[in-house]
């Protein structure tokens, strides 16, 4: 049985409403547009989507955080996505840290959108794998597989000696596959420490990660696992 998935568009310029409904539909998707927050506050209202590629600069009265908290309270499950302008880039990175799950800097090229869109959708599925069998002490993603409850990791098959705090590090990063996680938020996983800035975060962040790429990755200057998103924070890939 072929799963549809069901998307949600939100852009007030009719170009790029066009182009993102033409984009996902090429792959699939049933798409429903709206040109307004205000038309997608109608559109939550009565109907879900397992994912939504919502324009963070609407025009009107309802903006692009307003149909996102309006996701998120009506909707928890839905992956999300964000389109911003480099101008708006500080919002896009709060929103993230508010739990939206990509982003996309205008213009998006075609292929970006699938594969952020196919990312969230991604994150969204292993989230819900992951609440439905918490009770499980295993992560596995690629060649990683972590045993919680014993503290060991190995990488292809080859054991990884970490300090507590890089294994809380890439713990979390595994778990949070696929998502851009900010310093901020690391930080708080590794030290139970809330920076005061996010310069701090990024100062503190950055030599736990180094150290966590010369265990892990085949080319630490060259990292494919533990990969850096400029300006937002880091993703972990299989």
């Amino acid at each position: 049985m072929i799963e549809v998935v069901r998307a949600l568009v939100v852009d007030d310029e009719d170009r790029i409403c066009f182009t993102l409904q033409e984009t996902l539909q090429r792959v699939g998707y049933v798409v429903t547009t709206a040109s307004s927050g205000e038309d997608a506050l109608e559109v939550l209202r009565e109907h879900a989507f397992d994912v939504a590629v919502v324009d963070l600069n609407l025009g009107g009265e309802v903006g692009g955080l307003d149909v996102l908290e309006a996701i998120r309270w009506r909707w928890p499950d839905t992956a999300v996505v964000i389109l911003t302008a480099h101008g708006s880039l500080d919002s896009a990175i709060t929103a993230i840290r508010d739990g939206v799950d990509d982003y996309l800097l205008k213009p998006a090229r075609p292929g970006e959108v699938r594969k952020a869109v196919e990312r969230a959708l991604e994150r969204r599925k292993s989230a819900q794998a992951q609440r439905a069998g918490s009770h499980k002490r295993v992560i596995q993603a690629g060649g990683f597989f972590m045993n919680l409850e014993q503290h060991t990791v190995t990488v292809d098959g080859q054991y990884v000696d970490l300090t507590p705090q890089e294994f809380k590090l890439l713990a979390y990063l595994m778990q949070n596959a696929r998502r851009v996680v900010s310093p901020p938020e690391l930080v708080q996983v590794v030290r139970d420490y809330e920076p005061d800035s996010l310069h701090e975060a990024r100062q503190i962040i950055k030599w736990y990660i180094h150290r966590l790429r010369k265990q892990v990755e085949p080319d630490p200057s060259n990292p494919r696992h533990i990969v850096n998103v400029r300006g937002v924070g880091y993703r972990f890939e299989e």
